[in-house]
């Protein structure tokens, strides 16, 4: 995955401070956060609850949120997905994969800088129909107070309203 650039971020105050135990905390935008390929089919979730999946209906694992068949080309719903995830406060993106229809982002928090990562892969379902596999977890912690799974239920519910379909993700 190639790593574009990124905009201008504004750093929270403590995030140097705090940077010095975590480094990740103490970096800006997408930076200093380990990114890696993402493969959602060989994908395993940790037992941690500070994770949060959204993916198709039979996935392994299980995820938190089933998505929908979209019914628009892969092409189409990963330019939807871009600009979801470029439209949303403190995300930056990390790496995508235009060829694989893959991209990751880092989410950062408002106050203290944590910062979340965000994986997606758009599968082919059928001609002229789409799968979304949405991995959302944090990379210091045990728990994020339900931050990764709002993440999900208000992307997923942003994609809906895009493509104009009704809602797919419980309120």
């Amino acid at each position: 995955m190639s790593a574009p650039g990124s905009r201008a971020p504004a750093t929270p105050r403590l995030a140097p401070l705090l940077g010095l135990l975590m480094p990740a905390c103490g970096a800006t935008g997408g930076r200093g956060v380990a990114v890696a390929t993402f493969d959602a089919a060989r994908l395993v979730c940790p037992a941690r609850p500070n994770t949060a999946l959204a993916a198709p209906a039979g996935f392994s694992p299980p995820p938190d949120f089933v998505t929908p068949t979209y019914p628009v080309p892969p092409e189409r719903l990963f330019a939807v997905l871009r600009g979801v995830a470029d439209g949303r406060p403190r995300t930056f993106l990390a790496a995508e994969d235009r060829a694989r229809l893959q991209a990751q982002w880092v989410a950062r928090s408002r106050v203290l800088n944590f910062p979340d990562l965000v994986s997606a892969q758009v599968l082919a379902a059928r001609p002229e129909a789409s799968q979304l596999v949405l991995y959302s977890r944090s990379v210091y912690g045990y728990s994020d107070f339900g931050a990764n799974r709002g993440r999900l239920r208000a992307w997923l519910a942003a994609i809906d309203a895009a493509l104009e379909l009704p809602r797919n993700v419980p309120a």
